[in-house]
């Protein structure tokens, strides 16, 4: 594929150690050879090598812009196939900017948003699941979703999509031959093959699909919401899952009048935690603003963890939102167990019903583990967490692999009804179809250039 030949800075922007700026293209070698001053050009290196030099503005003997090392690699084994260029010059905004001016200035064009890997996918290294892993890999919260979003980067759903497809595909040449020439084979035993490759194909998908919300909860993190009273802990529990100081504690009842939101590590699961104000009848304005911030919060949380004081008696506003919990993924924290007792548990049990409920001292640091351990058998119960195990955690191949079951389904119901067999092929090539399009086999351009869209630039 011809293009022509981009650039990017490929670290965050701000001051570091050193910085990346990529180059890729046709003529990525002799562009970057413009601006490079060193013992040997660039253009007669040998591959995967690396070089010391200076970078000048193109075309001029002027003064050196920085101090380099030069890496050359030529295609096809490069991350996008074609020549790539990586200087690596000083971190911070004037050189790295300066560099990539050089360069512009040489010939190349700034790359857009995610064309590295674009052009990787284009020229056929990695397949479009693989590219989505890369973004989840470099947006992942945790070393457990890395470890997901590297393994999709790695290609192990695209194999388990392509072997799906041929198996369907090797079904549809049978089926086409049946059709073509139905002297050489029995209808009924074509029908009976077709029922035992759509039962086995069915029995794949469903088994990927059942990893379908464990795998978004590593992508996207669970969402949240600590409630409760004022001055119950809630500040106090956040600052002990997120272990920093991230919220105000004090002994004043309404301290936190607004959300603060904070992303925690809990075994490996991504929690979108969020501290919100405490939930009482209020006149003051301000503090009332916070307590409807809260009923919005709790209306969209995956996950309710409600703080009840162990020192006092359930109140009216405890109550209503032990109530409330009846409509939620919750767990019931009743925290300050270090201090006597005013709080009947019991009768707190009997509200829950199959609410877990877990007793905490934040202060004395009891009771954490139990919490976290909840969370997990709340939202993983019975699975192992297995780092062999392929999770579909990407919203676009969910909903392909649901479209892909339900032609499946399709074929079969038509199988059962006596369809003829022309009428089943048609399901089964839809099914065929929606699978190729999670690994891109058949996608439109624009949702191409929608989800590259998505990556930071250099990338």
């Amino acid at each position: 594929m011809e293009t022509d030949t981009i650039a990017a800075i490929s670290t965050p922007v701000g001051e570091g150690g050193i910085a990346v700026i990529r180059v890729s293209g046709p003529d990525a070698i002799p562009l970057v050879d413009r601006v490079y001053k060193g013992k040997q050009a660039l253009t007669e290196a040998s591959t995967h090598t690396v070089h010391y030099g200076h970078v000048v503005y193109p075309f001029t003997d002027g003064d050196p812009i920085d101090e380099v090392l030069v890496t050359v690699m030529r295609k096809p084994r490069t991350f996008t196939r074609e020549d790539v260029v990586e200087i690596s010059c000083h971190g911070g905004l004037v050189p790295v900017q300066a560099v990539l001016e050089a360069l512009l200035e040489a010939g190349a064009r700034l790359a857009e948003p995610g064309e590295f890997t674009k052009r990787a996918f284009l020229n056929g290294r990695i397949d479009l699941s693989q590219a989505e892993g890369v973004i989840d890999l470099i947006r992942s919260k945790t070393d457990r979703a890395a470890q997901v979003a590297m393994r999709q980067a790695e290609g192990r759903l695209s194999r388990l999509v392509q072997r799906l497809r041929q198996d369907i595909l090797e079904t549809l040449a049978h089926l086409a031959v049946n059709v073509d020439y139905p002297e050489y084979d029995a209808d009924e035993l074509t029908a009976q093959r077709l029922r035992e490759r759509c039962d086995q194909v069915e029995q794949e998908v469903e088994t990927l699909l059942t990893t379908a919300r464990q795998g978004r909860i590593y992508r996207e993190g669970i969402a949240t919401v600590i409630v409760g009273r004022p001055n119950v802990g809630k500040s106090s529990l956040l600052n002990a899952l997120a272990h920093e100081n991230k919220a105000i504690v004090t002994d004043i009842p309404g301290t936190t009048r607004d959300v603060i939101e904070e992303y925690v590590n809990v075994r490996g699961i991504p929690l979108r935690l969020v501290d919100t104000a405490g939930i009482r009848e209020t006149e003051d304005v301000v503090e009332k603003i916070g307590v409807e911030r809260s009923h919005r919060a709790l209306e969209e949380a995956d996950l309710v963890l409600l703080l009840l004081n162990y020192t006092e008696p359930l109140s009216a506003d405890d109550r209503r939102l032990l109530d409330e919990m009846k409509h939620h993924t919750a767990i019931v924290v009743v925290n300050k167990t270090d201090l006597p007792s005013g709080l009947d548990v019991e009768e707190v049990r009997s509200l829950l019903g199959k609410t877990p409920l877990v007793s905490t001292s934040i202060k004395e640091e009891t009771g954490l583990d139990q919490l976290e351990q909840a969370i997990v058998d709340l939202f993983f119960a019975g699975r192992a967490q297995s780092g062999d195990f392929t999770y579909v955690s990407n919203a676009r191949h969910i909903h392909l692999l649901k479209e892909s079951l339900r032609h499946i389904q399709e074929a079969k119901t038509g199988l059962e009804m006596g369809v003829p067999l022309d009428m089943v092929e048609i399901d089964m090539k839809n099914a065929w179809q929606s699978l190729g399009e999670i690994i891109g086999d058949a996608v439109a351009e624009d949702l191409i250039d929608q989800i590259f869209s998505q990556f930071c630039l250099g990338k």
